[in-house]
């Protein structure tokens, strides 16, 4: 994928379509990410749907550039939205100031798992993030999801630092 086709991120695997989101996406990525047995304790879908998943959106897209996005990668078949997943590029200093993309909220439909659509908007990511030169990619998963590690350790990810987190009262 060219630094130009990863802008838009419009691009197509076998059947499945692969592009950007935009506002108007929100309630199909929110019910992905409520769609999961982790996902229905931290969500809160709606209709309307709540202010803040828009505050949110708006906040990633004011952090965004082409050479340093912050947005969410879909997966469609069709018009349908079946996987999303957030892609972040960060500059920073360490590792002689290479560039890493991290990879957060990725879901695929429950009516669609099987399809190996988690897997084409994995590898996309990865393309995408390599076009833009980042020489890290990296996420974290909970540790109760066995099948997501032995997912992302089929392709080709290694667990390699133990991930620590800390719930702040936003006040």
């Amino acid at each position: 994928m060219s630094n130009a086709a990863a802008t838009s991120a419009t691009t197509k695997s076998d059947d499945i379509t692969f592009r950007y989101a935009t506002r108007d996406d929100l309630p199909a990525i929110v019910a992905l990410l409520a769609d999961d047995e982790k996902g229905k304790t931290r969500e809160e879908l709606g209709d309307p749907l709540p202010d803040a998943y828009y505050a949110a959106y708006d906040a990633m897209a004011s952090q965004s550039t082409d050479a340093l996005p912050n947005k969410y990668l879909l997966a469609l078949q069709g018009t349908d939205i079946v996987g999303c997943l957030q892609l972040t590029l960060i500059a920073g200093l360490s590792r002689r100031g290479q560039l890493r993309a991290q990879i957060e909220g990725v879901r695929v439909a429950s009516t669609a798992r099987g399809q190996k659509i988690g897997e084409k908007l994995i590898t996309q990511s990865i393309s995408i993030s390599k076009s833009l030169g980042a020489a890290l990619i990296q996420f974290t998963t909970d540790k109760t999801r066995k099948d997501a590690h032995r997912f992302y350790e089929r392709l080709g990810f290694v667990a390699s630092h133990e991930g620590m987190k800390m719930a702040l009262d936003p006040k």
